[in-house]
């Protein structure tokens, strides 16, 4: 059930709720009717709606006028198919998490994150990523300011960025695209990541682009990251359509 006292707000809690039903396999072709729904969870039929269509823009589900409401794939419990947290996917290989700041602070944003984003200034972040207390990436990340006022009150070496924002600055995310790539990676950075040029080539370092967004397609999030190959893996499951 859905507990009306967190302060995550309740159409995150209901949209996390069905997907771990669906997850679970308890939810395998038609989700129950809106009216259902908002008996079993006490709910308003527009925190229904709403996460019914979060799920629906993250292809999760699909809506067949007339006929209800279908799962379109199986989620994934990895960072490529649905919208995990470094820290969660570093636990999943059962390894311990960790973050070590290098940069946080107002920037004037770089001309393409100024295309990407629309903002002039943004707030710019800097962790290497650790598990095992062995560093396995760098993430870099531009938040509009009004995210990055309030971050700053966060440890940012601690924290797990997305739950931070979700939960407690109560800011859902909606939708998000990212790409992944190989990618040249500086010199300065091959040292944070404990490597050199006689260790590496362009290669070996994935590069990952992320763009989140709200339920209002505002960008909240953009970021650039590099990951060794070696210690970091992507997986993806794949199942078939339901028709």
């Amino acid at each position: 059930m859905l507990d009306k006292e967190k302060h995550t707000p309740l159409l995150i809690q209901l949209k996390n709720e069905i997907e771990k039903k669906i997850t679970e396999g308890v939810y395998t072709n038609q989700i129950p009717s809106e009216r259902k729904i908002m008996q079993k969870y006490n709910v308003s039929r527009s925190t229904v709606r709403e996460a019914v269509n979060s799920l629906v823009r993250e292809g999760v589900l699909v809506k067949d006028h007339g006929r209800g409401t279908f799962v379109s794939f199986k989620p994934l419990n990895k960072w490529l198919g649905h919208l995990s947290s470094t820290t969660e996917l570093i636990q999943s290989f059962g390894k311990k998490p960790g973050a070590k700041l290098i940069q946080f602070e107002k920037v004037h944003s770089p001309k393409h994150v100024q295309k990407i984003m629309g903002y002039q200034e943004t707030y710019f972040l800097k962790r290497i990523r650790l598990a095992d207390d062995k560093p396995i990436g760098i993430e870099q990340q531009y938040y509009p300011l009004y995210i990055g006022e309030r971050l700053r009150n966060y440890n940012l070496d601690e924290i797990t960025l997305y739950d931070v924002i979700q939960n407690e600055l109560s800011i859902p995310f909606s939708e998000a695209n990212q790409r992944i790539s190989c990618g040249e990676i500086s010199k300065k950075d091959l040292k944070y990541l404990e490597l050199n040029t006689a260790d590496i080539n362009v290669t070996s370092i994935l590069k990952a682009k992320r763009i989140i967004k709200d339920q209002n397609a505002h960008i909240i999030e953009y970021e650039e990251a590099f990951y060794r190959s070696d210690m970091y893996t992507f997986e993806i499951n794949l199942s078939r359509k339901f028709s």
